[in-house]
């Protein structure tokens, strides 16, 4: 059994969150890279702690150190910047839409963002009232390449980086229909592009089939992905119109002005 914390490490936990914030704090002062002994200065740390403190952000790309000794902030701010971004501007205005595809679907809708390597999915619109469902957790996670909205982000990457994510993962799969090598993914991709919205044939989960369509900010980046899940001999594809038509209106509810992602129901 693992013994409590005690009054002083919880002191001593509380005490490294409030100086690593304090160096974050004085590095986003800064336009340019700062020295260590710039920031004990700033911060009133020692120069040891805050060099070790500094190692810690720097393994966990909180914080980028040059060659030079330098640092500034990491972009792994910038990547859960843009997360915490698109869940709350899309969340709004997605749920009432979301709501009513579900009523006219009786199936489950989620919305999902990607962070990094995997989709997490931050809303759904579902009812127990409703029969059998497929209702996906709000923070659950899955990979990019075994699922409909993960196919939709790694479809709109360059050819350089989808070889990278390959590598990265293994393109491991969860059963006998997962996409499991590069050129079963590039094709499928491919596919995504020309028809503009995705398809998980039960390549994540057996019995499970999922279609769904792109959400783009006013910028008309994807920031999102529209889906919805059943049981595969439920999935219809009379679905797939309302589907883009939903993630369309959500997408100029964020300024977006393009046209819907959806172009042929193949």
């Amino acid at each position: 059994m693992s013994t409590p914390p005690t009054a002083d490490q919880d002191k001593t936990s509380i005490q490294v969150i409030e100086r690593m914030v304090s160096l974050l704090d004085a590095l986003a002062l800064q336009p340019d890279p700062v020295s260590l002994k710039e920031l004990a200065a700033t911060t009133g740390l020692h120069p040891s702690t805050a060099h070790r403190i500094l190692n810690d952000l720097v393994i966990k790309r909180l914080v980028d150190r040059s060659d030079h000794g330098t640092y500034r902030l990491g972009m792994r701010l910038l990547e859960l910047g843009n997360v915490v971004k698109s869940r709350l501007n899309v969340r709004d205005a997605a749920l009432d839409l979301m709501r009513e595809l579900h009523r006219k679907t009786d199936q489950a809708v989620s919305l999902s963002v990607r962070q990094n390597d995997e989709i997490i999915y931050v809303e759904r619109a579902f009812s127990e009232r409703s029969g059998m469902q497929v209702v996906r957790a709000v923070g659950g996670h899955a990979p990019l390449h075994l699922t409909s909205t993960g196919k939709l982000f790694l479809s709109v990457d360059e050819s350089k980086a989808v070889q990278a994510y390959a590598r990265r993962t293994g393109l491991s799969g969860h059963n006998h229909n997962s996409i499991t090598t590069l050129d079963k993914l590039e094709a499928e991709l491919d596919r995504v592009r020309t028809l503009g919205y995705a398809r998980d044939n039960e390549e994540l989960e057996l019995g499970v089939r999922c279609m769904a369509a792109g959400i783009h900010d006013d910028s008309g980046k994807l920031i999102a992905g529209l889906s919805i899940s059943a049981p595969a001999d439920r999935l219809q594809d009379a679905w797939l119109d309302d589907l883009i038509a939903t993630a369309h209106q959500i997408s100029i509810a964020l300024g977006y002005n393009g046209h819907p992602s959806g172009k042929s129901r193949q």
